[in-house]
C-alpha cells in the first residue's frame, strides 16, 4: 500500500497522511490553519510503500493535481510499466498528461543487465551479430562492443534492479 503526507504550504495548519486519492480529497476539504482558514494548497511527499512506488512518485511529481492518476498507476501498471514511465520521463524527460498517460505512449526498450558488457554478452547470444563460429567465440571482445553500446544505451536502478535502457 503506498502512503503519502500531505504538507500545507501554510505554516500555521498541520498536514494529514492519506492511502488514496478520495481519502486526499476527504481530508483536505477538512484541513483547517489554526485561524480557521481553508487551507488550499500541500506539498505531497510519498512516505512508506514499494520502491518502485516511491520512484514513480519522483516521476510523476505528484501534487494535489495529480494525485487520482498517480494513485491509479499505482494499483494497474506493473513493475515493467511503471519503469518505462520512470525512465521516459523522470530520466529521459518526455512530457506527459497525467490523465491520460500510458506507459505505451513511450517507445523505451529495457534489458535487465548489470552491466554494458553483460548486455553486449547476452545480444551476442542471441544472435544479433550473425552466427559466430565455435573455434572464433573466445575471440570476441565484450567490452569494446559494451562501448560501441554505451552510444546508444544508458545503464540505470530502478527499485534495486539494474537495467539498461535505449528510447527511441
Amino acid at each position: 500500500m503506498t502512503h503519502l503526507y500531505a504538507q500545507p504550504y501554510d505554516l500555521a495548519a498541520s498536514g494529514f497522511y492519506f492511502d488514496s486519492a478520495e481519502e486526499f480529497k476527504t481530508k483536505a476539504a477538512k484541513a483547517r490553519n489554526n485561524y480557521g482558514n481553508l487551507v488550499e494548497e500541500f506539498e505531497i511527499q510519498f512516505i512508506d510503500g514499494d520502491h518502485i512506488d516511491c520512484d514513480l512518485a519522483k516521476a510523476w511529481r505528484i501534487n494535489q493535481a495529480n494525485i487520482r492518476p498517480y494513485f491509479d498507476a499505482v494499483e494497474t501498471w506493473d513493475d515493467h510499466d511503471k519503469q518505462i514511465f520512470i525512465i521516459a520521463v523522470g530520466e529521459v524527460g518526455y512530457n506527459f498528461d497525467p490523465e491520460t498517460a500510458t506507459p505505451s505512449d513511450f517507445e523505451i526498450d529495457i534489458y535487465h543487465a548489470r552491466s554494458m558488457t553483460d548486455l553486449a554478452e547476452d545480444f551476442v547470444a542471441e544472435g544479433l551479430f550473425g552466427d559466430i563460429p565455435d573455434h572464433l567465440a573466445n575471440y570476441i571482445d565484450y567490452d569494446t562492443i559494451a562501448r560501441d553500446l554505451a552510444v546508444d544505451y544508458t545503464e540505470t536502478e530502478i527499485a534495486g534492479d539494474y537495467l539498461i535502457y535505449r528510447a527511441a
